[in-house]
């Protein structure tokens, strides 16, 4: 015999939104930051190996000095997604559709534009979780 769980109260339901809202919001606050200063470090990896050759083309800097801006965006987005979750999020979406469209440029690096996809499906899902004020932190009690 087949026993289903209860359905969730709504007290349930809300906590559960809150603790899905707060991973996604701490997840996408610290990964943009810190994948934004390894721009300017390069320790995770040399970052301009992802730049497709057409950007260097239609913006005439060195791949480096592309990939400063890059990581000042990405922690700037991230810092958005702290302060208003929202619009950060979207944010967030759109820069990582500017990557998988990039990747796909590039070519050979289907499997990164695909987490990257995966991504952007997480910053979604914020956006939809967030609510329409900034929301703070952590409060006490919660």
């Amino acid at each position: 015999m087949k026993v289903s769980p209860a359905p969730a109260t709504p007290a349930q339901q809300l906590t559960a939104d809150r603790q899905a809202f707060l991973l996604l919001r701490t997840v996408f606050t610290v990964a943009p930051i810190l994948f934004g200063l390894d721009k300017f470090t390069n320790l995770l990896t040399d970052w301009t190996m992802y730049l497709a050759p057409v950007v260097t083309q239609v913006v005439p800097l060195p791949a480096q000095t592309i990939m400063y801006i890059v990581g000042v965006v990405e922690i700037v987005a991230g810092v958005a997604v702290a302060l208003r979750p929202r619009f950060g999020s979207a944010l967030v979406a759109a820069w990582l559709l500017g990557i998988i469209i990039n990747l796909i440029i590039l070519g050979g690096f289907y499997d990164v534009a695909l987490r990257d996809f995966g991504l952007l499906v997480g910053a979604l899902a914020l956006n939809r979780l967030s609510p329409r004020r900034a929301v703070p932190a952590a409060t006490p009690g919660s």
